[in-house]
């Protein structure tokens, strides 16, 4: 099978203005016009969202691609053409997934030394997957990577970073996966219930059901890896539980997945409370936002207390993510950009 081929543009051909701006043709080996089609995307908004993000000129002749603005951006625009073209094969483009592969091509190659700890692993931010029933979930970028490299090899791991970089998603993909190798007897699901500067008040029904609003992003992970009926039956075989951090204490937890979110919100107290519930044969993962804390100003987030006493524990991970790794809408990652940057004055 032959590959997609770029070179540079016959002279004369569409020469550019701007000295800066270089101009790349490319062309799609093999020509497929379903693969075509789907590259492009409806009235070509694919290639209009690689215009937007990359500053570039994308123009093409059924196969032939050329694309012009500065070198760099021209080279990573063909790149990235490249790969969409060969996963148009295998998958059906949209939108949605031309963000996220827009999201990996922003990544640097190497995971920032200063905010992680390193093991003896060579390359700890190298590509690494999660396999689940429902399908391969891999990760998007060097700080996804180590995160769940960390989650699969060490037994106590915490995300930390802003809303949308995955921390919650890639730590149930792990449990599921776990769980589906008999690695693990149950999943748990742990999360405190503190209300993001509002009062609900009285919520009706049994614990679980009180609680079922602060846990909905995991519900709906699990619901997208294992199906609503398997989710189901899970819970109520108790193999999937619930578990308010408040009802927690006394408890040893062998042979679980443990999932505690939005750990931000949790009490010094709290904290110690739930990391010494670790049983034999458990793995457990931490995750929060310390720029999202709704407790009060008085008590200090039990997540931020934990960084400064466990990080550099060599059988413990932390992986922090920062903006670049939201993969979200494009406005999240400008928005939590801002936002620190107005709080750092």
């Amino acid at each position: 099978m032959k590959t997609s081929k770029a070179v540079n543009p016959v002279d004369g051909e569409n020469t550019v203005t701007d000295p800066k701006r270089h101009s790349l043709t490319l062309h799609l080996e093999p020509e497929d016009n379903f693969r075509l089609t789907n590259l492009c995307g409806q009235f070509d908004q694919h290639l209009r969202q690689l215009e937007k993000h990359f500053d570039v000129e994308i123009s093409n002749r059924g196969f032939q691609f050329q694309i012009k603005g500065l070198p760099l951006a021209a080279q990573k625009t063909i790149n990235l053409l490249q790969e969409l073209y060969s996963v148009t094969a295998k998958e059906q483009l949209a939108p949605e997934k031309i963000h996220l592969y827009l999201q990996e091509s922003n990544h640097e190659n190497t995971v920032d030394e200063k905010r992680v700890i390193k093991t003896t692993v060579d390359d700890e931010s190298a590509p690494v997957s999660i396999h689940t029933r429902k399908g391969l979930i891999r990760g998007r970028g060097p700080n996804q990577n180590y995160y769940i490299r960390g989650v699969q090899t060490h037994d106590l791991t915490f995300g930390i970073g802003p809303a949308g970089t995955g921390k919650t998603y890639l730590a149930v993909a792990c449990a599921v996966e776990a769980l589906e190798r008999d690695e693990v007897r149950r999943i748990i699901l742990v999360r405190p219930a503190v209300e993001a500067g509002e009062k609900l008040g009285f919520l009706p029904g049994d614990l679980s059901q009180k609680v079922d609003p602060y846990l909905r992003p995991m519900y709906d992970a699990l619901y997208e890896m294992l199906g609503f009926e398997k989710v189901d039956k899970l819970i109520e075989k108790n193999v999937i539980e619930v578990a308010p951090l408040a009802y927690m204490r006394g408890r040893t937890l062998n042979d679980s997945f443990i999932i505690m979110d939005e750990a931000q919100n949790t009490t010094k107290e709290q904290m110690k409370m739930f990391l010494t519930r670790l049983g034999f044969g458990s793995t457990a993962v931490v995750t929060g936002d310390i720029t999202q804390v709704d407790l009060p100003s008085s008590q200090m987030s039990g997540l931020k207390h934990v960084i400064g006493i466990l990080q550099g524990v060599k059988d413990i991970r932390f992986a922090f993510f920062e903006s670049k790794d939201v993969v979200r809408h494009t406005l999240v990652q400008k928005i939590v950009d801002l936002y620190e940057q107005h709080e750092s004055k």
